[in-house]
């Protein structure tokens, strides 16, 4: 029964927003009273079904019957504009989600660009079903059909590519995670953007050119957020531009007012639907940069087995640990490990076994250091770990710590790790000595592993033999 309340009350809640924003947008209807060339409705209808799925329609519906039930036209005629409302947006959300990767179509360029296309393709339908039914019912004159169309299309198309994304972008990450200067990057950014674009589209400071194509001037303002911030704030900024621009236009202001108010919005929608695009496609190539200069470095500096930091990390990181030493002269502690019997393990049980041993140690490592500290693969069967602000008492509690675990590891077959410390700079005062008095440790426990083999081999011979 809660999950019931639950599912009707959010339907009506989709219908209360639904209604409020097409209201809005019939507030500028100058064609017709039931067509407008700025309709946000479509992009809440298509991320409500992205979002929430498709059992929400009746809220859609009603919404739509509503509004225009309240606006023009008959009974019949609001069910049919409401039943093409509807079936636009199911059809958009469908071609989205099958086509364009659903509620992620913003992470990559070519899905952005599909779905825009898939949005224009889809609101076909509202517009052919909306205006057909108002002209059976004699509620729009046949002559004017395909102005009204074209109004209705563009409107419901540029919602898709506007509104849609705005919603999907920020309900899927709603938190702000920037620092101090971010924010005071992103203040500035619209702080210019919202100046440009009142002196292009309200006429400040410059009336009198009010139709020289200074549109481009605000361009590069949202270049700027697509490359800085990505693309939630890019639309973000974009939906402002558009809401300050719509302003001014309808206001007889700015390169777009050249003609009735209803070409002057469609000239307007037509350039912010292609600008609305465009930054989100530059958003998301910039986002696919990032995120493939992170892997590049991550590759560089990290083992591509284990996981852990490479060789080239952990000497990085040495060097880094002496330049701190000689500010802070808090000592660090360096571990080397060698993993004992790993060519018995290859020959008896295969590489691939081996290469799980290794990753099995890696894994161990990985629990039993700090956030702090460095865990490296030095090369075939050995590791290194560097501690931070530890003496040779820490090192050898960290030594301890790891040996025991790698006794009660129960996965097959069994290994041991040889292990040896050194302090800097009390066991070598650079970044070659330090690593050969661990190397020297490392050697003198694998010594004594070696013997404590042989005596276990030859008490076993002796007890075999008896």
């Amino acid at each position: 029964m809660d999950q019931r309340a639950k599912r009707i009350g959010g339907i009506c809640i989709l219908a209360a927003v639904y209604f409020v924003a097409g209201k809005l947008g019939l507030s500028m209807a100058f064609v017709h009273p039931s067509s407008t060339a700025v309709w946000p409705a479509t992009g809440i209808t298509l991320a409500a079904f992205l979002i929430l799925g498709y059992g929400v329609w009746p809220g859609i519906f009603i919404g739509a019957f509503l509004v225009n039930i309240t606006t023009a036209g008959s009974v019949l005629t609001s069910l049919g504009v409401a039943t093409g409302n509807t079936l636009e947006g199911l059809l958009g959300a469908y071609l989205v989600m099958r086509f364009a990767n659903g509620r992620h179509a913003f992470e990559r360029a070519s899905d952005t660009f599909r779905f825009a296309g898939l949005g224009l393709a889809s609101t076909t339908i509202a517009a052919t079903i909306g205006v057909t039914s108002l002209s059976l019912g004699g509620y729009a004159p046949w002559s004017h059909y395909r102005e009204i169309w074209a109004t209705w299309w563009l409107g419901d198309g540029v919602g898709d590519m506007l509104v849609a994304p705005l919603l999907l972008l920020w309900i899927s990450n709603f938190r702000l995670r920037f620092k101090w200067r971010e924010y005071a990057e992103l203040f500035v950014l619209v702080g210019c953007l919202a100046l440009t674009a009142q002196i292009v589209f309200c006429g400040l400071f410059l009336s009198a050119t009010r139709n020289f194509p200074l549109e481009y001037l605000c361009i590069p303002f949202l270049i700027w957020a697509a490359i800085r911030f990505g693309q939630r704030e890019a639309v973000t900024v974009t939906a402002l531009l558009s809401g300050i621009a719509i302003w001014g236009t309808l206001r007889g202001l700015g390169p777009f007012a050249i003609g009735s108010r209803n070409d002057s919005l469609l000239l307007l929608q037509a350039f912010m639907g292609i600008v609305a695009v465009m930054t989100l496609a530059l958003a998301a190539m910039s986002a696919d940069r990032q995120r493939i200069e992170e892997q590049v470095r991550s590759l560089a500096v990290t083992d591509p087995l284990t996981g852990l930091a490479n060789y080239r990390m952990l000497i990085d990181t040495l060097d880094g640990e002496i330049r701190r030493f000689g500010r802070t002269e808090r000592p660090f502690a360096v571990l080397l490990l060698d993993m004992d019997g790993l060519k018995q393990i290859n020959d008896t049980y295969g590489h691939l076994t081996g290469s799980r041993a290794l990753c099995r140690l890696a894994d161990i490592l990985r629990v039993h250091c700090r956030s702090m500290d460095t865990a490296a693969r030095y090369g075939g069967d050995e590791f290194a770990i560097i501690i931070p602000e530890a003496d040779s008492e820490d090192a050898r509690r960290v030594v301890q710590r790891i040996q025991d675990r790698v006794a009660r590891d129960a996965e097959h077959p069994p290994f041991t790790v040889s292990i040896g410390a050194a302090v800097y700079p009390e066991d070598g005062g650079t970044r070659e000595s330090v690593l050969i008095a661990a190397d020297e440790e490392l050697y003198r426990m694998k010594r004594v592993h070696k013997g404590a083999h042989s005596l276990a081999g030859q008490w076993r011979k002796d007890e075999a033999d008896s």
